[in-house]
């Protein structure tokens, strides 16, 4: 076996033979791309087309609401222990919402636009006003909040714990109306249904519970095949209060019916990665009209699907 030829630092590089070289250039150093030059390059901005840019938080945003009632108006809660209310067009107004002990996780405004809610992983659930006035303080949960509802059509606030629970109060008086318990784990997403009078609540004990509000008895228990078989991450009811989609950590989607309790569509994303296992799914949602559902995941991929023909009918990739 030939040996390479060894270098000589001060030589320069030494070739095996000299007819390896087809020919000579001359480099002028000037010509040469600057290695910060090319740092540049890869960090080109993409133009922010913005109308406005909130910098009152110091640390992650982990939650944001939008009022039903003013198209202006937003909150937002995140990692800094501070929630915020700001309205859009308005550099000069924004509110505080002070109190917190933890991150604020949730944040939910009353679907007459009257009340914002805020969960912390202190364990609180705070009610401001829309000038951020504190109201009042709603405590019970052992756990963080990991969310928050509203009724649809009154001021009853529902609350998911890291504790395996589910609360409910009427957010005029602040009593405590029901405590759901029958999870074995965090209560990671859940809802009043549109009529508001059932509940749906999805755990990372991999079971979805529907509700009866008033008697706080868990109706139906969905688990085990063919449903999800990781934590539920996320859920959504279609507007006729007939039916559920949920997404988990095993990067699949179901419909079940809220009636019976069965499982009545079941997909597994059509991006799942095939060395590291399916990705977790992070968002699910229905169409108004009950013909479409969307889930989104780590996967970095939004799924349309066409709940007819129980098929992806198309999948927008995000580059990055």
């Amino acid at each position: 076996m030939n040996k390479p030829a060894p270098q000589d630092d001060e030589q320069g590089e030494v070739f095996l033979d000299e007819s390896d070289i087809i020919d000579e250039v001359d480099v002028d150093e000037e010509d040469l791309p600057d290695a910060d030059d090319e740092d540049d390059t890869e960090n080109i901005e993409e133009p922010d087309d913005s109308i406005h840019i909130f910098t009152g938080h110091t640390d992650e945003l982990y939650s944001v609401a939008c009022s039903p009632t003013d198209p202006a108006l937003v909150a937002t809660g995140g990692r800094d222990d501070r929630g915020f209310l700001w309205k859009i067009g308005h550099a000069d107004w924004a509110s505080k919402l002070q109190g917190h002990t933890d991150s604020v996780s949730s944040l939910a405004f009353s679907c007459d636009g009257q009340l914002l809610a805020s969960g912390g992983f202190d364990g609180l659930v705070k009610l401001w006003d829309t000038s951020g006035n504190l109201k009042r303080t709603l405590e019970g949960p052992g756990g963080g909040i990991e969310w928050v509802r509203w009724h649809p059509k009154g001021h009853l606030i529902l609350a998911g714990s890291e504790d395996c629970t589910v609360w409910m109060w009427n957010a005029d008086n602040g009593h405590c109306l029901n405590v759901f318990s029958g999870h074995g784990a965090s209560v990671t997403c859940g809802d009043f249904t549109p009529d508001g009078k059932t509940i749906c609540t999805g755990s990372e004990d991999a079971t979805l519970r529907i509700w009866n509000p008033r008697s706080g008895e868990s109706i139906h228990v969905v688990r085990g095949h063919p449903y999800h078989t990781e934590g539920l991450t996320c859920l959504s009811i279609s507007s006729d209060s007939t039916f559920a989609v949920t997404g988990s950590k095993d990067g699949s989607v179901h419909i079940v019916n809220i009636t019976t309790g069965k499982v009545v569509s079941s997909w597994a994303s059509p991006t799942s990665s095939t060395e590291g296992g399916p990705e977790s799914i992070e968002c699910v949602s229905f169409a108004p009209t009950f013909t479409w559902a969307v889930s989104g995941g780590m996967d970095r991929n939004l799924t349309i699907w066409d709940l007819q023909n129980s098929s992806p009918r198309f999948i927008c990739s995000h580059e990055f």
